[in-house]
């Protein structure tokens, strides 16, 4: 994924703009790996293998995602995730 393209990219729910925060990178600067944050309703949006995860929460499924959001926790800066949300502190469900 690249960063213009992230510049073009809002929340589907509130279509509030998104903060990228790159987890890795390739060698051409594009996002390999990372997660978008919604900055009004604190969701948070996997990117995996460049590609975004956007889906409404119905469809996503935590225990898919947490193995991967277990990895980034130094990236989560004492957060954790409940609701596919960022939160402060607590364990995600």
């Amino acid at each position: 994924m690249t960063i213009e393209t992230i510049h073009k990219l809002c929340c589907p729910f509130d279509r509030a703009d998104l903060q990228l925060t790159p987890i890795r990178t390739t060698v051409t600067g594009d996002i390999d790996e990372g997660y978008l944050l919604c900055g009004q309703c604190n969701r948070i949006y996997p990117i995996i293998r460049g590609i975004p995860i956007m889906s409404p929460d119905e469809y996503r499924e935590f225990g898919l995602e947490k193995p991967l959001l277990d990895r980034w926790k130094t990236h989560l800066n004492g957060k954790t995730i409940e609701g596919f949300r960022l939160v402060a502190g607590g364990e995600p469900e």
